[in-house]
């Protein structure tokens, strides 16, 4: 029962005066205009990361995008200067420039650029289908901007006004007749106070973007267009490209399969305008075991990463006609196949423009509208039936290889529901491994590395054949010091044991592990070794043998790019950075240095040629010499153990010899 409050506790004391009287109506803070924006940019977009900063980027494009999906333009230009810059231009109808009804003294232009949630996107007729339906787009793009000028060509008159950091600097100028050009021009230069002085725009995910765009709108005809000297080293982004897509995802998706042999000749492909108009919606499917599977999802041209109701929509139509088929032509097995079992090594692009769709969060990564399920669903099953029935052998093929995938995976889930003590349960594999296709260990290699984004990159650099990925989340569990139950239940471990497949502690049998090499490849910085540390900890207490028989190594990736003219290096550290400074350029050279934050920073080229490319990689065998066990095992648990005072007692053992490092 709860204690009754005494006499005391009913009245104030003089304190509650005094902390009364710090507290009133002038420490409440009321922000105005975009100031929201610039205090929490990360409400907006995401945060202040290099993901944020495109978001900028994304924001501009799809305004124009949405003209051109609109009916309203056939062009886009997109354009990157030195300097930071970035210009969108279309050829639509121009942002209006009149008075606005409800500010009289402001036009429709500034209302746009200034103030959230405000746009033709809310008001029926404007626009049937697009992607900035929060109406807080340009005005946000316009806050996180150091400047930013918009050109208006509208009925056959050029205007113009500045912002800076969403704040306008001039008035709307009328800068006079013109007759050869109509539309929007918006030139930006983000906030360094915001993004911090080392964001850029990356060429080539910008023009993955536009490329992208293309074909999501094949009536679009985007120029793309680049500094030649922001494009470095082995990036093979084009400066300039023209870029349109009569195909729409089915060019995409037979420029991203290339000559890759797939289960059925022809892809399942199609652009349908629903009977009710209610939406379109377009897709692009192909199955092939020899790529990385991949759901890639967009609505009204912005990507779902997330994916969310479409690819249900998407997902359960063809698990359903399948089943279907199976059905119809007596095939029993087939009735076991679910969604997973379709999309498992399947290679599919989905695409849909709906009114008013619904996003999770301004930065749009899931759509949640109930009925895009509904309408995706409806469309594809129909289309899907149709397309299996048209083709038999095609559709036999593709039953037979979704039945082999269930069975499979029906498989995995009963060897994981046997006890671990049988002798005869096959490995598991953890689903984030993209695995190599060799069926030999002696030539074979796994890169552990740290995060997906990292992971992302090396699945593009790597050799297919001999070297597979395990992305790892973080920094896994120090088992020097963590209990055995700890040890037993977490996943990041587990996952790494059953990619390797050959047991841990006693029942570790290294003639069962599936890699000739494993290989730590984490940044090289402070967190990186970190990282790398408790790894080699790991595999030292649980999978010593691995190590005994020299197959644990350490990658060695780059930490600074060295650039001069057509010259470029790479240094691990600042003495290897130094020390090409002094021998591969002519004193007073000016070169451009650049800091690798990480690995999921660098290109895919750039990590396959200086850190997984057998030739030109650099690898650290991790040893223990037999007479180094003792002071090994020592070492270990003084460093990584559970007792905290004796890594403090290290510490000031060794002060002594510590330098000052640039972390």
């Amino acid at each position: 029962m709860a204690k009754p409050a005494s006499r005391a506790d009913l009245f104030y004391t003089d304190d509650d005066d005094k902390s009364s009287k710090n507290y009133s109506a002038k420490d409440i803070e009321v922000l105005e205009g975009l100031e929201p924006v610039r205090r929490r940019p990360g409400m907006y977009i995401g945060g202040t990361d290099e993901r944020a900063l495109h978001h900028l980027a994304a924001e501009i494009i799809d305004n124009a995008m949405d003209e051109a999906v609109a009916g309203h333009a056939t062009r886009i230009e997109i354009e990157l200067a030195e300097g930071n810059v970035m210009t969108v231009r279309d050829n639509g109808r121009g942002i209006p420039i009149d008075p606005h009804p409800k500010f009289k003294n402001k036009s429709a232009l500034e209302i746009i650029m200034t103030t959230l949630h405000s746009g033709g996107k809310f008001t029926a007729g404007a626009y049937e289908t697009s992607g900035g339906l929060h109406g807080v787009g340009s005005s946000v793009v316009n806050a996180l901007s150091e400047w930013l000028e918009v050109e208006v060509a509208r009925d056959r008159n050029l205007w113009s006004q500045k912002y800076e950091r969403g704040v306008p600097v001039t008035k709307l100028k009328d800068l006079g007749p013109i007759h050869n050009r109509r539309g929007t021009t918006v030139r930006f230069k983000p906030d360094v106070k915001i993004f911090g002085p080392d964001a850029h725009f990356k060429p080539t995910r910008l023009y993955k973007m536009a490329r992208s765009k293309a074909y999501l709108f094949r009536g679009v005809e985007i120029r793309w267009s680049c500094d030649p000297a922001l494009i470095h080293g082995t990036d093979t982004t084009p400066a300039e490209e023209t870029l349109h897509f009569p195909g729409g995802l089915g060019d995409y998706l037979a420029s991203t399969i290339g000559k890759a042999t797939t289960v059925t000749p022809r892809p399942f492909a199609n652009r349908i305008e629903s009977k009710d108009n209610k939406g379109i919606v377009e897709w692009a499917i192909s199955w092939s075991p020899a790529l990385d599977p991949f759901m890639s999802s967009y609505c009204n041209t912005i990507p779902t990463p997330q994916g969310g109701t479409h690819d249900s929509g998407l997902r359960s139509a063809m698990s359903r006609s399948l089943r279907a088929y199976g059905e119809l032509t007596n095939n029993r097995k087939a009735a076991q196949i679910t969604a997973e079992d379709v999309m498992a090594s399947a290679q599919a692009m989905l695409s849909i423009f709906i009114r008013d769709p619904q996003f999770q969060g301004q930065t749009k990564d899931k759509l949640s509208n109930p009925e895009a399920q509904r309408l995706v669903e409806g469309v594809i099953k129909d289309h899907f039936d149709h397309w299996l029935a048209d083709s038999p052998n095609d559709a036999t093929r593709l039953l037979t290889f979704v039945v082999e995938q269930a069975e499979d995976r029906i498989r995995r889930r009963q060897e994981k529901e046997v006890s671990r003590q049988s002798a005869t349960r096959k490995l598991r594999l953890p689903g984030k491994l993209s695995d190599c296709s060799s069926g030999s260990s002696e030539d074979t290699e796994i890169f552990l590395v740290e995060g997906d984004s990292a992971g992302g990159s090396a699945k593009q650099a790597r050799d297919r054949n001999t070297q597979a990925i395990l992305p790892l989340r973080g920094k896994i569990l120090n088992v020097a010091s963590a209990a055995a139950g700890k040890l037993a239940a977490n996943q990041e471990l587990s996952d790494l044991v059953q990619a390797l497949g050959c047991g841990t502690g006693d029942r570790f049998r290294v003639e069962d592990l599936r890699y000739g090499k494993v290989i730590i490849m984490t940044d090289a910085d402070v967190d990186g070794a970190h990282i790398a540390s408790l790894l080699v900890t790991f595999f030292y207490r649980e999978m010593r043998g691995m190590i005994d028989k020299g197959h644990l190594y350490l990658a060695m990736p780059p930490l600074y790019r060295l650039t001069h003219g057509t010259k470029s290096f790479y240094a691990r550290d600042d003495a290897h950075k130094d020390q090409i400074i002094k021998t591969e350029f002519k004193a007073n050279a000016k070169i451009e240095i650049s800091r690798f934050k990480g690995l999921g920073e660098m290109m895919p080229a750039q990590l396959k040629e200086t850190t997984m490319k057998v030739g030109s990689r650099i690898l650290l065998k991790v040893i223990v010499a037999d007479d180094d066990r003792e002071e090994t095992d020592d070492l270990v648990e003084r460093l990584m153990g559970k007792k905290p005072e004796l890594r403090f007692q290290y510490i000031q053992e060794h002060a002594q010899f510590a330098k000052d490092i640039d972390v």
